[in-house]
Order: C-alpha cells, then sequence, then structure tokens
C-alpha cells in the first residue's frame, strides 16, 4: 500500500477543517495557504471529500467548506479508501482483482491477509479527532 499525495493531502485537509471548525465555513483558499497546496489540486481532492459526504461546501460570500460530522466520526481509514484505488499491500487481495491462479500453493497469501487486516484495523483506529490540535485548550501557554 502505497497513499499517494491525495490521499494525504485529504487527510491534512480533513484535520484543518476540524481544527478550525469554529470558523463555520472554511475558505478553499485558507485552506490552501495553511497546507501549502494549490488550490486548483485541493478543489478536486475536495470534490472527491464532498462526494464522500464527508465535507459540504458554500459558495459565493462567507462560503467554503466544513465537516458534516464531528471529528471523532471520521476515521483515516475512511478518507484514505475514499481517495486511493487500493490500500491492500498486495495486488491479489484487491477487491477487482479475481481469484489467483496460485491461490491453493501460494504460502505466503494468509501473511498478506493478516498484514491487510492490520492495516485497515490501525487506520480505522485512529480518528481525525486524533490528528487534530484543539487550539483553545492547554497551547495558550508560554515561556
Amino acid at each position: 500500500m502505497l497513499v499517494s499525495t491525495k490521499g494525504r493531502y485529504a487527510l491534512r485537509v480533513m484535520i484543518d477543517l476540524a481544527e478550525h471548525r469554529s470558523q463555520g465555513y472554511v475558505p478553499l483558499k485558507d485552506i490552501a495557504a495553511r497546507q501549502g497546496i494549490s488550490e486548483k489540486y485541493l478543489e478536486s481532492i475536495l470534490k472527491i471529500l464532498v462526494g464522500g459526504r464527508m465535507v459540504v461546501g458554500l459558495r459565493g460570500k462567507g462560503g467554503g467548506y466544513r465537516l458534516t460530522r464531528e471529528p471523532e466520526e471520521y476515521t483515516v481509514g475512511q478518507i484514505i479508501r475514499l481517495t486511493e484505488d487500493s490500500m491492500s499491500p498486495v495486488a491479489c487481495l484487491e477487491p477487482d482483482s479475481g481469484e489467483c491462479p496460485h491461490l491453493a500453493a501460494c504460502r505466503t497469501v494468509a501473511m498478506w491477509r493478516e498484514l491487510d487486516t492490520l492495516i485497515n484495523n490501525y487506520l480505522d483506529g485512529v480518528s481525525v479527532a486524533d490528528l487534530a490540535v484543539n487550539p483553545q485548550i492547554g497551547n495558550d501557554y508560554v515561556i
């Protein structure tokens, strides 16, 4: 499994929206500036997130994007599965791969299945809230 920039940036966008959710709708240009992502590429990522009903957009003055649920309700696994073609560690475990002709004699398929399960369970156990920083709690201490 190799997570593309699309998947990594989608996760960063979701974290950014979680951290700035008190602002309501967050303008695309603000997200792009904070994350160092081009607005054009960010539009394509947000289109995927809107299509997956993870975020909602509002056009016009005061518009932008916001999460549709609380940050605790999104897992990294959900976001990566939405943005990536596959999370499988090997091609034979991909959903549309068909049956491998070597399956009966394969000595490694059980290991790959277990790795696939570990990856999915781990990513499904990490929420956007786990990765987001709440700037209002404990981050105001200065020496």
